[in-house]
C-alpha cells in the first residue's frame, strides 16, 4: 500500500504525543523538590517502557475490536498485533499507544516524594490493563458509550474527541485515590519547602506538553475542516485557561505567577481535549477561561481537605476534565451523528450522555484503582520509609541527584554518597538514618524546593 499524507500525519501526530511524557517530565521534575526531581522524571519514563510493552502485547487487543459485554475487547484477539499487518492498523496502534503511556504518566504526579518506584513499576502496567484498556475500549472502542453501544443507545453518543473522560477523568480520579491510600507528604501544609524548585523545567515543561497537544488533538481529525477547527481551539482555550489562572492569581493571592501560567495553559489544554472538534472558537475560548478559574480556585482545597495532591493533577486534569465533558452538553456544535448542545437547541440529550460518561468513568476508575492500590500497598508497600522521603528519593531509590553538590560517583551516580548516607558496607542495615539529611554537602536549605 503507498504511503499517503493521512499516514504520515498520524504518524507525526504520534510522535508529538509521545514527545508529550518528556515534556511532562519536566513538568512535575520541576514542581517537585530538588531531592525528588529524578525519580519523578523517572515515574515518566518508565511508564514508556512498561505501557509500551503491554500495548504491543494485549493492550492494543483490549482497548478495541470483538469485547465482552461492551466494557472491554479481547486480550487474545490481536495478541502481540497479530493479524494486525496494514498500515493503517498498525499506525493507529502506535498513535493509541501514546495516549496510554501519557494517561498513567499523569497519575505520577498526585504521588511525589513518597512513592516506591517498584511500587509504582508494577502499579503502571496493572493499571493500563484493567483501568484504561476497559474505559477506552468503552468510549472509543465500540463499548458502552458508542454508537451501538447500550447507553449509546438510549443516551445518545457521548462526546470525548481526544480524552477528556478516559485520560484525564480518569487520571485525575486514579490520582486521588493514591493520594487517599498512600497518605500525605511529611510536613504537608507545614514545610516550606514544600514547593518548586525549578520553575523554568515547568514553563519548558508545560511549552512541550501544549506542542505536543496539537498532535494529542489533531491525530485523528477526518478532514480539513476538522482539522482546522481542532488546531485552533488547541490554541484558543489553554490562551483564555493561562488568562483565567492568572486573573485569579491576582484577585486572590495580589500577583500572578509563572507556575500560574503554566498550570493555566494545562488546564485549558485538558478542558478542550474531549471538546475541540465539537465547539467553536469563541466556545473553547469561553471554556478554556471557566477551566481556567475553576482549577486555579480547586488546587487550593487539598489545604483544606487535607489531601496531599503534591503536583496538583486531581485540581487540574479531574477538574478541568470534568469541565470539558460536561460543558459539551451545553455548548457542542451539531455534527453528522452528534446532536447540538442545550445552547445549539439540541435540548438536554448530549447534556445526559456527557453526565453518564464523565459519572461513569469516576465510578469505574475509582473502584479498579483502589483495589489495585490497595492489594499493592498491603503486599509490597507503595510507601518509602520516613527516612528515605527524608534523605529524598533520588538518592535512596536511584543512589543519583538532579543537582551536584559535591560528592559524585562514576556517570554521574552519587553511590558513595548513598552508601555513606545509608551505612551500606559497614555493617549497618542499608536505611537511611534520621539524621542523613545533614550528611550531604549541601542542606536542601540553599535552593527552593530542596
Amino acid at each position: 500500500m503507498e504511503l499517503t499524507a493521512g499516514h504520515v500525519w498520524v504518524m507525526v501526530a504520534a510522535a508529538l504525543v509521545l514527545f508529550m511524557t518528556p515534556g511532562l517530565a519536566f513538568f512535575y521534575g520541576g514542581m517537585t523538590r530538588a531531592k525528588a526531581a529524578l525519580n519523578m522524571m523517572m515515574m515518566s519514563f518508565i511508564s514508556i517502557g512498561m505501557v509500551g510493552v503491554v500495548w504491543v502485547l494485549w493492550g492494543a487487543s483490549m482497548s478495541s475490536g470483538e469485547g465482552f459485554m461492551e466494557i472491554v475487547g479481547n486480550p487474545f484477539a490481536t495478541f502481540g498485533l497479530e493479524g494486525i499487518t496494514t498500515p493503517d492498523g498498525l499506525i493507529k496502534v502506535g498513535y493509541a499507544a501514546t495516549f496510554a503511556i501519557i494517561t498513567v504518566a499523569l497519575i505520577s504526579g498526585a504521588i511525589a516524594d513518597r512513592a516506591k518506584f517498584g511500587a509504582w513499576s508494577v502499579f503502571v502496567p496493572i493499571w493500563v490493563t484493567l483501568v484504561y484498556c476497559p474505559l477506552a475500549y468503552m468510549v472509543w472502542g465500540g463499548g458502552l458509550f458508542g454508537p451501538e453501544g447500550a447507553i449509546g443507545k438510549a443516551l445518545g453518543p457521548a462526546i470525548d474527541f481526544a480524552g477528556g473522560t478516559v485520560v484525564h477523568i480518569n487520571a485525575g480520579v486514579a490520582a486521588l485515590i493514591l493520594v487517599l491510600i498512600i497518605g500525605n507528604r511529611k510536613g504537608f501544609g507545614k514545610d516550606p519547602n514544600h514547593r518548586p524548585h525549578n520553575i523554568p523545567f515547568v514553563m519548558l515543561g508545560a511549552a512541550i506538553l501544549w506542542f505536543g497537544w496539537f498532535g494529542f488533538n489533531g491525530g485523528a481529525a477526518t478532514t480539513a475542516e476538522q482539522g482546522g477547527l481542532i488546531w485552533i481551539n488547541t490554541l484558543a482555550a489553554p490562551a483564555a485557561a493561562m488568562l483565567g489562572w492568572l486573573v485569579t492569581e491576582r484577585i486572590r493571592d495580589g500577583h500572578p505567577t509563572s507556575l500560574g501560567a503554566a498550570s493555566g495553559v494545562v488546564a485549558g489544554l485538558v478542558a478542550i481535549t474531549p471538546a475541540c472538534a465539537n465547539v467553536s472558537p469563541v466556545g473553547a475560548l469561553g471554556l478554556g477561561v471557566v477551566a481556567g478559574v475553576a482549577s486555579a480556585l480547586a488546587v487550593g482545597l487539598k489545604f483544606r481537605w487535607g489531601f496531599d495532591d503534591s503536583l496538583d493533577v486531581v485540581g487540574v486534569h479531574l477538574v478541568s476534565g470534568i469541565i470539558g465533558t460536561v460543558a459539551l452538553g451545553f455548548i457542542a456544535l451539531p455534527t453528522d451523528g452528534v446532536g447540538g448542545g442545550l445552547f445549539y437547541g439540541g435540548g438536554l440529550t448530549q447534556l445526559w450522555a456527557q453526565l453518564a460518561a464523565a459519572g461513569i468513568a469516576i465510578a469505574y476508575s475509582a473502584v479498579l484503582t483502589s483495589i489495585i492500590a490497595l492489594a499493592i500497598h498491603k503486599t509490597m508497600g507503595f510507601r518509602v520509609s520516613q527516612e528515605q522521603e527524608t534523605v529524598g528519593v533520588d538518592l535512596s531509590l536511584h543512589a543519583e541527584t538532579a543537582y551536584e553538590f559535591g560528592l559524585s560517583g562514576h556517570g554521574g551516580s552519587f553511590q558513595p554518597l548513598h552508601d555513606m548516607i545509608t551505612g551500606k558496607g559497614q555493617g549497618e542495615t542499608v536505611q537511611a538514618a534520621p539524621g542523613a539529611q545533614k550528611a550531604q554537602p549541601a542542606t536542601g536549605k540553599e535552593s527552593v524546593g530542596a
